[in-house]
């Protein structure tokens, strides 16, 4: 049984008030939701337990190839983190230390996930932050031959892991034998899967994820499902977060200088990351026993053993930290079911994107407790302010029937605040204007934040295919 109770006159307009009150603290910016880049990352950093992985190793030591379009190694979560690499385009740095991609920054956000440096709420901790990155720039139109000898150079230069996060056809097998070259130089390579938003052409895994060795990477969303927008099939080896993964941006997709995206392209890296931590914890471990001990450290799911969507599990990088898990004598991969090398069509070189990466607000918490203090201070005055007006039309009327006049009002209440000042947002350099590869399909930004331009496409090579290749988010 419920017991109304109808509010007089009085009681209604001070319900009203509080009402409008409240109403009005919801509304205040900073107060309904005070993100940081740290609150972005801690859904995927604790399914993964990274801060128990980190008391383990944070990969010192561990060199890791982004094969992507440039690193912009002045981004504040990338100083100090980024080699001098190379560059097999003329549009690029000659030592790969600039993203050539200024409307995505597509390796920049590679790097990031990978080896950013945290250091409180406000910047981004990558998966391994004590790596460097050797960051190897193809142009945004690569073809096959381009990306083999982006993944040759890394393997000749020191690279224990390289990040792929980049997808297309192999029509020479040049890129098969590149990534063969690189694994018998005893590096890891890890390389997404590909978005089946940007493979309108073929459903089917395709280069250098589908060369045996590679780590083929497929997504899981917050619920901890396969997401359903990765190109999946017997390829793929392990499976990582995909949905919402934040990383650097450039100051042209994102004034704070971050943003959010879903596709495998974030999962190749996080993996990424991951093996770094394992060759930092495990110095004398061979890259075909670095890749044993992810899958069989993976937390499986779907059906029993390894499925097309999944692979071997969802990675688990604590238990690939601290399992005993035997030696093995060859890549336990290297047999595994894959695409010849070669295919029909041309090699497409897109960056594996994630959907559009949408800008972010990031908010100081520290601002977000004092505007949350102002707009208290405003509820108050409103309320006083109501029955104050009350108070006063009693004593009129009370002066109608009595010698006594109406008390003398209280002090006024003192201007509202100004409003907090914006968030300071990041601006790199200028760089120049490259044009995005033709053909490349606008993503959908994830639902529950604004929508911002699109990511960058892997390159486009020889007359691409009418969309970008593999790989994930970007961003």
């Amino acid at each position: 049984m419920r017991l109304t109770v109808e509010a007089g006159p009085v009681a209604r307009v001070v319900a009203a008030a509080l009402a409008a009150a409240t109403a009005a603290v919801l509304g205040c910016p900073g107060v309904a939701r005070a993100d940081t880049v740290a609150d972005y990352q801690k859904w995927y950093l604790d399914a993964l337990r990274i801060s128990r992985a980190h008391q383990i190793t944070q990969g010192a030591g561990v060199v890791v190839a982004v094969v992507d379009s440039g690193v912009d190694a002045t981004h504040p979560d990338l100083r100090g983190q980024v080699l001098s690499g190379h560059s097999t385009t003329s549009a690029g740095a000659s030592d790969g230390r600039r993203d050539i991609d200024p409307k995505n920054g597509h390796g920049t956000s590679m790097a990031g996930i990978i080896a950013g440096r945290g250091g409180g709420a406000q910047h981004l901790l990558g998966i391994a932050p004590k790596v460097k990155i050797l960051p190897v720039s193809i142009s945004l139109g690569a073809d096959a031959l381009e990306v083999a000898e982006g993944i040759r150079w890394a393997a000749d230069h020191g690279a224990d892991v390289i990040n792929l996060s980049i997808g297309g056809p192999d029509p020479d097998g040049s890129v098969h034998k590149a990534a063969q070259y690189a694994l018998s130089k005893n590096a890891v390579l890890v390389a997404a899967s590909g978005n089946r938003e940007q493979q309108p052409t073929t459903t089917r895994v395709q280069s250098p994820a589908n060369v045996p060795g590679v780590l083929a990477v497929s997504g899981t969303m917050k619920s901890g499902d396969a997401w359903s927008g990765a190109v999946t099939g017997p390829e793929v080896a392990i499976a990582a977060p995909v949905e919402d993964v934040i990383s650097p941006a450039p100051a042209g997709l994102s004034s704070n200088g971050y943003s959010l995206a879903t596709g495998t392209s974030d999962s190749s890296a996080i993996v990424s990351g991951v093996a770094a931590l394992v060759r930092a914890k495990y110095p004398d471990l061979s890259s075909a026993n670095v890749v044993n001990r992810l899958i069989r450290t993976a937390d499986d799911r779907g059906a029993p053993g390894r499925d097309p969507q999944f692979g071997f599990g969802v990675i688990d990088p604590l238990a690939a930290l601290t399992a005993n898990v035997p030696v093995v004598p060859a890549n336990p991969l290297a047999g595994a079911a894959s695409a010849t090398p070669g295919g029909a069509g041309e090699h497409a070189g897109e960056k594996a994107e994630d959907g559009s990466p949408v800008a972010i607000s990031v908010g100081d918490p520290k601002l977000a407790v004092l505007q949350g203090g102002l707009c208290l201070a405003v509820v108050v005055v409103v309320g006083w302010l109501l029955v104050r007006g009350i108070r006063r039309r009693r004593r009129k009327a009370a002066a109608l029937r009595s010698p006594y006049g109406p008390g003398m009002p209280p002090p006024g209440y003192p201007g509202h605040p100004a409003a907090m000042p914006p968030h300071p947002g990041y601006h790199p350099p200028a760089q120049p204007g490259y044009q995005a590869p033709p053909g490349y399909p606008p993503g959908q930004a994830p639902s529950g934040y604004p929508p911002v331009q699109a990511p960058p496409g892997y390159p486009p090579g020889q007359a691409p295919p009418a969309g970008p290749g593999t790989g994930s988010d970007h961003r």
